[in-house]
């Protein structure tokens, strides 16, 4: 199932939303410990977890770059930068495990837009395997199928 693209005053947000069958506390260590992190997205590193704190996108090319945590709740909510953008993970216990729940709030949709919503759906993908101790054989084969797919779903947004 695709995220859900809305518009909004200033911009868009797309919202995942996945339930796991897993604790508020293990899927926190996903999105927080940086030796998990770095199994489902291996650029980014926790460096300062605390509102006003740092998250590390390795640019592979030498240089970083620097994202602020813009809200922090432990074990539910993780709000930072995403370049000009927002990225937002909130949980919440269920009974038999807990929703995750991803909101990226866009700016500005640019064609490089859907690339990072298919990498995002990826991503929950791939935590969710991780956590079930399964793997994912290939992620680019998954993110293609995706990425056509928003692809499609940004091409018939409405224009404002």
């Amino acid at each position: 199932m695709l995220a859900v693209i809305t518009q909004v005053a200033n911009g868009h947000t797309v919202r995942f939303e996945r339930r796991l069958k897993h604790p508020v506390e293990k899927v926190w260590s996903m999105l927080t410990e940086n030796d998990k992190l770095a199994k489902w997205f291996s650029e980014l590193r926790v460096d300062d977890l605390r509102e006003g704190g740092i998250i590390k996108f390795d640019m592979q090319d030498g240089t970083f770059e620097e994202m602020e945590i813009l809200e922090l709740k432990e074990h539910s909510l993780l709000e930072y930068t995403w370049g000009e953008d927002q990225v937002r993970f909130e949980l919440y216990p269920e009974p038999k495990g807990c929703r995750l729940v991803l909101i990226e709030k866009v700016s500005k949709i640019t064609a490089h837009t859907p690339r990072d919503i298919a990498g995002w759906d990826v991503c929950l993908d791939v935590i969710e395997a991780l956590l079930e101790g399964r793997t994912i054989e290939s992620r680019k084969d998954v993110w293609k199928i995706k990425y056509d797919k928003y692809v499609q779903a940004f091409e018939n947004l409405p224009q404002a």
